[in-house]
C-alpha cells in the first residue's frame, strides 16, 4: 500500500513501528463441518466394547402366529432365536503426541497462548481423522458395513432421481440422511434439475442442504472420489430405530470432551513438553437395512442447456 504521508510529517510506515497489530488465531482451511458426528446418536460403552445382538433370521417363513383362532384348537408355539456369534465393535483410538518447546511457549504466549493454540489445532486434526475413520475404517467404517444386498449401482453413471429412489427402496424404514461427497451433491443437483425436479432445501444445524423426497443430502469430503467415481450412502440413524449409532466411552482419563483425552506427558531434557491427545470411537449398524450404498456415481457429467 502506498505511503500517504505528507512531506515534513511522520510517515505511516514509521508510525506503525509504535502501534500494536491485532493478530488472529491460527486459521486452518483443513477444518470441515464434520456433519456425521453431530448427526449420529452416540451410545456409551463399557470396557471399550459394544456387542450387537441380532435375531437369527429363519431360512423359511414359519407360520407360528395365528390370527382370530376358532374354537378350542391348540395355539401355535413360538420363540425368537438369537445369533450365537454376534459381532462386537472395539473402540478405535485416534491418537497423536503434541510436542511444544517450552522456551517458545514461555516467551511467545501473548496475545495467543501457544500451548492452547497448538492443542486446539491438534484436536481439530484428530477430529478430522475420526470422521474419516467413521466412513473408511475397514472394520467399522460405514462404507464397509454395507451388505451386498444393500448395494446398488447407478443405471447410467450420473446420479439420477431414479437412482436415488432405488436407494430409498433399500433403506425405506424411516431413512434419515443421504451422505455424499460435495461433487456428488452437485451432480445430484444437476441431474434432478435437468429432469425438471430441482431438489428442495432444508436447514439443519444452521446449514442449508439439498433434499430428495424430503431426505437431507449431507456433504462430506470423507467419502472419496476416485477417477471421477464415488459412493452415495443412505442411513437410518438411532438406537430405537435399529439404525446407525456412534460409540464412545465416557470418563476416560484426561477427558476434555466425549471420549476425547488430553494428557500432559512431561518435559524431557530438551525442554520439550509433550501432550498425548486421544479420541476413542467406533460406529455400529444395528440392522443391515439401516444403511445402503449407491456405487459407481459419476460426478464428471455435465449438460448443455438451451
Amino acid at each position: 500500500m502506498a505511503d500517504e504521508s505528507v512531506a515534513g510529517t511522520l510517515s505511516g510506515a514509521a508510525a506503525r513501528q509504535l502501534s500494536t497489530v491485532t493478530k488472529s488465531a491460527p486459521q486452518w482451511s483443513g477444518i470441515t463441518p464434520r456433519w456425521l458426528v453431530p448427526l449420529l446418536e452416540w451410545v456409551p460403552v463399557e470396557a471399550g466394547v459394544y456387542r450387537v445382538n441380532r435375531v437369527a433370521e429363519p431360512k423359511a417363513a414359519e407360520a407360528d402366529v395365528v390370527c382370530s383362532p376358532e374354537g378350542d384348537a391348540d395355539l401355535p408355539e413360538s420363540f425368537v432365536d438369537y445369533e450365537t456369534n454376534p459381532r462386537e465393535f472395539t473402540l478405535n483410538a485416534v491418537t497423536t503426541v503434541l510436542e511444544v518447546q517450552t522456551r517458545v511457549s514461555d516467551l511467545y504466549q501473548s496475545p495467543h497462548d501457544q500451548v492452547r493454540e497448538q492443542l486446539r489445532l491438534t484436536v481439530e486434526k484428530v477430529k478430522e481423522r475420526q470422521e474419516r475413520q467413521l466412513f473408511n475404517n475397514e472394520d467399522y467404517g460405514l462404507l464397509h458395513q454395507v451388505t451386498p444386498e444393500q448395494r446398488i449401482k447407478t443405471r447410467t453413471g450420473a446420479p439420477t432421481p431414479d437412482d436415488l429412489d432405488a436407494l430409498i427402496a433399500k433403506v425405506w424404514k424411516q431413512p434419515s440422511y443421504f451422505l455424499a461427497h460435495p461433487d456428488a451433491v452437485a451432480a445430484i443437483g444437476r441431474e434432478c434439475t435437468r429432469r425438471g425436479v430441482p431438489p428442495a432445501t432444508t436447514n439443519i444445524f444452521g446449514g442449508t442442504f439439498l433434499t430428495w423426497r424430503g431426505i437431507p443430502i449431507i456433504p462430506t469430503d470423507k467419502i472419496d472420489v476416485e477417477k471421477g467415481k464415488t459412493t452415495v450412502l443412505l442411513v437410518r440413524i438411532g438406537y430405537e430405530k435399529q439404525g446407525v449409532i456412534g460409540l464412545f466411552q465416557p470418563g476416560v482419563p484426561g477427558e476434555v470432551g466425549p471420549s476425547l483425552s488430553v494428557r500432559f506427558m512431561g518435559i524431557d531434557k530438551r525442554a520439550v513438553a509433550s501432550y498425548l491427545v486421544s479420541l476413542y470411537c467406533s460406529a455400529a449398524v444395528l440392522s443391515p437395512d439401516a444403511i445402503g450404498a449407491l456405487d459407481n456415481v459419476d460426478v464428471t457429467k455435465f449438460h448443455e442447456y438451451a
